[in-house]
């Protein structure tokens, strides 16, 4: 089985260790220059366990996440591969999962994927052949040594360790719980929030859920620039509500994105006493990422 392939990925050890886990999340370049991609990341090297890399985030085409992930790797920095369903029917997921295997790379968080018509492609076909569960039981397959079809391969097993995305704050608690449940059989090892603005409701996710799934679960931290910032956010992703407690606490700072930092290190701390670890996600901030976590008293990682 892969999960017990040698040696792990570090941020499987890292989990293996009980520590708190910190995960922070990178766009490819919409070229093919990786200079500032690699610059960013070396930047976050010594804060994170590993760098999220998106695969064409809200539909928008970038470089592949794949070759972006090898990339990280070479350069000595623990990749998570997002993998999206929204491009690709099930022969080019795992044609895309097993090179994923033969590059050393382990980490893959799978995704149904944001829809087409969002993003800067809107003509384009989307494919959604499966869904983020129906990764999942791929993943599950070809980690057992065998395809899409329940046919061996020819070489073994895949050395792949899956993670998922769960939303505590969904309206619909019993959906929740059906898909959590759905994504832990199928092998699911981590789990990363969307964004968290609830803390209460994250609690009570960790104690019906969470904590008794025995898997460990990140919550997704925010950085907000400024009110109109929020209000873009609450106007046009679906689940999130900041509240407007933040919204006014941005709009009345003299400076809204210092104030942002020090409302994304306060979610850190609350994080911190209720999950598993953090999911930080900057967009084109990513640099104040090391100041957002030091803001929130998180020191350096010691390896």
């Amino acid at each position: 089985m892969a999960l017990t392939c040698s040696p792990p990925s570090r941020f499987a050890q890292a989990i293996q260790r009980g520590e708190f886990l910190l995960t922070a999340e990178i766009t490819p370049p919409k070229g093919s220059d990786t200079t500032a991609m690699l610059a960013l990341a070396q930047q976050l090297k010594q804060r994170v366990h590993a760098i999220n890399i998106t695969d064409s985030n809200r539909a928008v085409a970038r470089m592949s996440p794949l070759a972006a992930s090898l990339l990280l790797h070479q350069a000595g920095i623990e990749p998570i591969l997002q993998l999206a369903c929204r491009d690709r029917n099930r022969v080019a997921l795992q044609g895309d999962l097993l090179g994923a295997s033969a590059l050393g790379l382990r980490n893959v968080l799978a995704l149904t994927g944001d829809p087409i018509h969002v993003g800067d492609c809107p003509d384009a076909r989307a494919v959604f052949d499966l869904e983020s569960v129906r990764l999942l039981q791929l993943i599950q397959r070809l980690n057992s040594g065998l395809d899409c079809n329940g046919k061996p391969l020819p070489d073994g097993g895949t050395c792949l360790f899956p993670g998922a995305v769960v939303e505590p704050q969904s309206p619909s608690f019993s959906g929740l719980e059906r898909r959590f449940y759905r994504k832990l059989e199928h092998g699911a090892q981590f789990f990363q929030s969307q964004m968290v603005t609830d803390f209460d409701q994250l609690e009570r996710f960790m104690d019906k859920l969470g904590r008794p799934a025995g898997k460990p679960i990140l919550a997704g931290i925010f950085l907000l620039k400024s009110a109109k910032n929020a209000l873009f956010i609450n106007r046009n992703l679906p689940g999130v509500q900041i509240p407007e407690a933040i919204i006014q606490r941005l709009a009345k700072a003299p400076d809204p994105l210092e104030e942002g930092i020090r409302i994304a290190a306060e979610q850190v701390r609350q994080a911190r006493q209720i999950c598993n670890g953090v999911h930080l996600m900057a967009v084109k901030t990513e640099h104040l990422i090391p100041r957002i976590l030091d803001e929130a008293g998180i020191p350096p990682l010691s390896n």
